[in-house]
């Protein structure tokens, strides 16, 4: 089986976890299922040979562990400083801004202590997200953030837009 076949697969099982993960109401719920999606979308990435996006990726898995526990502004500078560092190291041109960009947005949101923060900056950083995965090359990786902004849509509707509608009713 080829690398590309491979990481494919990664992608296809990270689908399911981030379908989950905007499904809950709970801020741990949703960051345990994006660190189990992280960690293989990272080695989706590693398979495609695109290496800040790959270390972006463990990046944020080690960064939705430590949300759980904290939601402490230096701790969340920390994950910007190497964000930023790795992103330098590991240049490759567009695709490493890209990714550099959503992970930016990813910190920010993982780092909120509220889930409708959270869903919003997902949102932006995801759209960003699914530009580099479209110039990457990866169509399971473009299906996977196509699938993860519809359900950070659902979730936000029925959390924040279907409950001021009944409201109003």
């Amino acid at each position: 089986m080829s690398l590309f076949a491979v990481s494919q697969i990664l992608v296809g099982i990270a689908i399911c976890t981030d379908m989950l993960s905007f499904q809950f109401k709970k801020r741990v719920h949703i960051v345990s299922c994006l660190l189990v999606s992280c960690t293989l979308i990272s080695i989706h990435f590693m398979c495609l040979g695109h290496w800040t996006a790959a270390c972006m990726g463990l990046l944020a898995a080690a960064r939705f562990i430590t949300c759980v526990f904290t939601t402490d502004r230096k701790v969340r500078t920390l994950f910007v400083l190497a964000t930023l560092i790795v992103s330098m190291v590991t240049y490759e041109g567009l695709l490493s801004v890209l990714c550099t960009v959503g992970g930016l947005f990813g910190i920010y949101a993982s780092f909120c202590e509220d889930d409708k923060p959270l869903r919003q900056l997902m949102a932006v950083g995801t759209s960003i997200w699914l530009l580099h995965n479209i110039l990457a090359g990866s169509p399971g990786a473009v299906l996977m953030e196509i699938l993860f902004l519809g359900s950070n849509f659902v979730g936000y509707f029925r959390y924040y837009i279907r409950p001021q509608k009944q409201a109003l009713g």
